[in-house]
């Protein structure tokens, strides 16, 4: 095998055999080939693409490079979730929590923030002691105890998703169909789920700004868990906005806190009750959709998804309480007020996550440390009107020149106008896509393999 012959052969849009690109990924967990010629390798895959085949290569070369987690002897459904990235998506924190509340066991693996997105471990690592890296035999016992556990990717866990996930960061590859399915689809098919639900985030502020390429996506992704027997659904939800009204990652963890104390933004609650719900009916524990909602919501205002949220930070040595008191603060903090009376027409989720980025919540190097200090808190919506001077949002950055930026940012996202205009947006929730494949936990089944 030659790599530049397997790289010259895709930049050309050529087909690969599966076994010539499976030696080509062999080669480079090896160290034959080098990180130059991958990052090639993934810019000709970024323009040409991949065929099923070779697809499905890239899919089982990735799982097979670590450890397959036990898929039977759990007390109930394994069940997972992954968000395809958004500015001020925090529903893991949420979910996780949530859906084992309602019976199901999460075992989630997530990531780091990728281009202008924040990352569920960058979240959860701004709670002051939280453990992301555990061994997989610390992760087993944490999920069997609290019924929910969230780490990131080790050597372990499909260690070649692991390193492309990384160069694809700082490549300008992450927007791709078939990397984006092979990273999600790798990392849940380790954790030897019985469901998997998807949200496929679709807008300037996700990595699918147009609703059919988001479809494609789905449809891809869920091609890939029928093909092994994995029972989903995936929901396209809205990010031409921000979700939420914070942005930057200590802050998204105290919006988080909210919507598990049973407040938050109503957009986000909202949709965390809907991925919930879709995780009780893949896993077999709701016989539908508006079940899981009503005991979703139950949960949230009840107390029981926060009550083990704080069970999961101890469990991974994080100290936090209800109320987020121990989340580090940014020591600069400014208030942006409108420059004029008028109304919100847009607020730009892509200018907030860049701007994050610029206040050092952010990579633009694969091993750069983030200020999880740093960030937006957003106090208008689309469609709101505004008089001169009332806050449209707040700035919390490291130093005076980031709090000048991150002013900047602001400006640059929110964009009120003097007319009243309608608010454009797309439906929080804009599809769903349905695997046909039931859960073994289903009633049709007995909860039986």
């Amino acid at each position: 095998m030659i790599p530049q012959r397997i790289i010259a052969a895709k930049r050309e849009g050529e087909a690969l055999e599966p076994a010539a690109l499976e030696a080509f990924l062999s080669a480079y967990l090896e160290g034959a080939v080098g990180e130059e010629q991958m990052a090639a390798f993934l810019m000709a895959v970024y323009f040409n693409g991949l065929n099923d085949d070779e697809l499905a290569a890239l899919v089982e070369s990735m799982i097979s490079s670590g450890t397959v987690m036990e898929r039977k002897g759990w007390p109930g459904p394994r069940v997972d979730k992954h968000s395809t990235g958004g500015v001020g998506d925090k529903t893991s924190l949420v979910l996780a929590p949530l859906a084992a509340e309602l019976g199901m066991v999460v075992p989630m693996i997530s990531g780091r923030g990728l281009g202008h997105t924040g990352g569920t471990l960058d979240k959860l690592e701004a709670i002051p002691g939280f453990r992301t890296r555990l061994p997989l035999a610390e992760f087993d016992r944490v999920l069997r105890a609290v019924g929910c556990a969230m780490i990131g990717q080790t050597e372990e866990i499909a260690p070649l998703d692991r390193r492309l996930y990384a160069l694809r960061d700082v490549t300008a590859t992450v927007p791709s169909l078939p990397l984006i399915t092979a990273s999600i689809m790798s990392k849940k098919l380790v954790e030897g789920l019985d469901g998997l639900v998807l949200d496929v985030k679709v807008g300037r502020g996700g990595f699918m700004t147009r609703t059919g390429e988001a479809r494609a996506l789905a449809r891809a992704m869920c091609g890939v868990g029928e093909a092994r027997g994995l029972a989903m659904t995936a929901i396209l939800s809205a990010m031409d906005r921000p979700l939420g009204r914070a942005a930057g990652n200590a802050l998204e963890v105290d919006e988080a806190l909210a919507c598990l104390r049973g407040d938050g933004p109503p957009e986000l609650r909202a949709l965390c009750i809907e991925l919930a719900a879709e995780m009780a009916v893949v896993g077999g524990v709701a016989a539908a959709p508006d079940e899981g909602r009503r005991r979703a919501r139950a949960a949230l205002d009840g107390g029981g998804a926060m009550e083990r949220f704080l069970r999961l930070a101890a469990a991974q040595g994080g100290r936090l309480g209800a109320g987020g008191g121990e989340l580090p603060r940014a020591p600069e903090m400014a208030v942006v007020g409108a420059e004029a009376d008028g109304v919100v027409a847009e607020i730009d989720p892509l200018a907030l996550g860049y701007g994050v980025i610029r206040l050092g919540g952010g990579r633009t190097r694969s091993a750069q440390e983030i200020d999880p200090r740093v960030g937006f808190r957003l106090a208008v919506e689309v469609g709101g009107g505004v008089g001169r001077g009332d806050p449209i949002a707040e700035v919390h950055a490291a130093t005076p020149a980031g709090l000048e930026a991150g002013v900047r940012s602001v400006r640059q996202a929110v964009r009120v106008v003097e007319e009243s205009v309608r608010a454009d947006q797309l439906p929080l929730v804009i599809d769903r896509i349905r695997c046909g494949i039931p859960s073994p936990w289903s009633a049709a089944s007995n909860g039986c393999r």
